[in-house]
Order: C-alpha cells, then sequence, then structure tokens
C-alpha cells in the first residue's frame, strides 16, 4: 500500500491497515528504524486487557503485587550500594 508525505510530514495510514490495527483518532504510533533500513510501526494504545496474561510463563509461581514492590525496592538499594562503592 502506499501512502504520500504531505508538505508538513504528514501520512495517512490506509484504511485497510487503521482497521487491522484499530487505530483511531488519538492512537499513538511508535516508530522504528532497522538496520536495514526499513520502518516498522505499532499502535500504543491497547486496552489494560489486552495484556493480560502476557507476563506468565508455565511452571511458575503467581507473584503478588507486594511482592513486585519489595523485589523492585530490593534491587533499588542494590544499585545504590553499587554506585556508592569507590571506584
Amino acid at each position: 500500500m502506499l501512502a504520500t508525505v504531505s508538505i508538513k510530514g504528514q501520512v495517512t495510514v490506509p484504511k485497510a491497515i487503521r482497521d487491522h490495527l484499530k487505530i483511531e483518532r488519538g492512537t499513538q504510533l511508535d516508530f522504528k528504524l532497522n538496520d536495514d533500513g526499513s520502518i516498522s510501526v505499532r499502535s500504543l494504545n491497547r486496552s489494560a486487557l489486552s495484556i493480560v496474561g502476557l507476563l506468565k510463563q508455565p511452571g511458575r509461581a503467581a507473584v503478588s503485587t507486594g511482592q513486585m514492590n519489595e523485589a523492585v525496592a530490593d534491587a533499588a538499594v542494590d544499585r545504590l550500594q553499587r554506585s556508592r562503592k569507590p571506584k
């Protein structure tokens, strides 16, 4: 599918792509320049339900938000202590 860049640098995303990715007014798009010179674009606006189970790993027990917060706090303390060691 072809699209033309306007004088303002704007491009209209073809309707078939907008429909497929559920892109509507206000949707944010993330552009990535690939090493081969091509461009990748992905839609960032997703509902919270679309990420359910994203981090699930078979065979690994679920972790509470309290445990997650504790792990993040511990990691922050470790990082701070490492940054204060003389080089």
